[in-house]
């Protein structure tokens, strides 16, 4: 597909095909803050230690530490926005989904410091500009599959964009993607396209320093391949163990589709067609732009 056919973010419903199943049947297998994204281990962490590690982590890199106002493109169930609020002074954190489930899930904090937007990045426009901006596994969800890189690079910098013209002067985006590292779409069984993530393609690291150009300094990239990994293989145990309760919350086929990805993800990460990338980004202004 060439560049006159923009590419567009991955619809709302092709989202909710895979994030609302139900947010009991994800608390079966994910951690108690519903983390649903690679973690940042050390020796000896559980999963919930990772995950809160991962949680730091963004806070940090974002510079989001008594903040005024945050930003979070692609929020899950809140965990990044309760961390922020409850452990960062935060003052207010405004969340973006396109999951009615996990929009439902944060409501019910009734935290006034939090706000849940059923809304796309494209869709979203602030009343006034973030300190800080964070992004966890929601990149992956920003141009369909069947594009070239042309395109895929033209949409990734409407989103860059977007979120400089949204931050204070030298404010930080913090980013996590899943990305290929050997591998191209055509590497990779159509079940990931069709059955878990549909309208969903990854990014060539490339793709993203491109679209980031003159736009933002990046200040740190991390490649955390084994992070994912053992993420994914804390998420299938736990998915094992809890079989007969996944079943009579989902039906046997949706426990098989989601064990069946798992382990597909699992074996990419292995065999080094996939890798998990963290960015700090920090706004350009015009005086510092080349």
């Amino acid at each position: 597909m060439s560049a006159s056919n923009p590419a567009r973010a991955a619809s709302a419903s092709a989202i909710q095909s895979h994030y609302d199943v139900g947010t009991a049947f994800y608390r079966l297998w994910l951690d108690p803050s519903l983390a649903y994204s690679c973690a940042l281990w050390a020796p000896g962490d559980t999963l919930e230690a990772a995950q809160r590690r991962k949680l730091v982590h963004h806070a940090e890199r974002s510079a989001a530490h008594g903040a005024a106002r945050v930003l979070e493109i692609g929020c899950g169930w809140g965990s990044m926005m309760s961390h922020l609020v409850r452990e960062c002074d935060v003052k207010s954190v405004v969340g973006l989904t396109l999951s009615a489930d996990q929009a439902r899930h944060i409501e019910q904090t009734r935290d006034p410091r939090v706000q849940v937007r059923l809304q796309s990045w494209e869709e979203y426009q602030p009343d006034e500009p973030f300190d800080a901006i964070i992004s966890i596994g929601a990149f992956e969800h920003f141009v369909a599959t069947g594009h070239d890189s042309e395109t895929k690079v033209g949409q990734y910098r409407k989103f860059f964009e977007r979120c400089r013209a949204w931050l204070k002067p030298g404010g930080q985006l913090s980013l996590q993607t899943i990305c290929y590292e050997d591998a191209c779409d055509a590497d990779f069984p159509q079940f990931f396209t069709t059955d878990v993530f549909p309208e969903s393609a990854l990014p060539q690291p490339w793709e993203i320093f491109k679209a980031t150009s003159r736009l933002f300094e990046t200040l740190e990239l991390r490649m955390d391949r084994e992070h994912y990994l053992t993420t994914l293989k804390h998420w299938f145990r736990n998915l094992r163990a809890a079989r007969s309760a996944a079943v009579e919350l989902v039906g046997s086929e949706t426990v098989d589709r989601y064990e069946k990805y798992l382990q597909f993800s699992m074996l990419g990460f292995h065999a080094r067609r996939t890798n998990l990338a963290r960015l700090s980004l920090r706004r350009l202004d015009p005086r510092e732009a080349p």
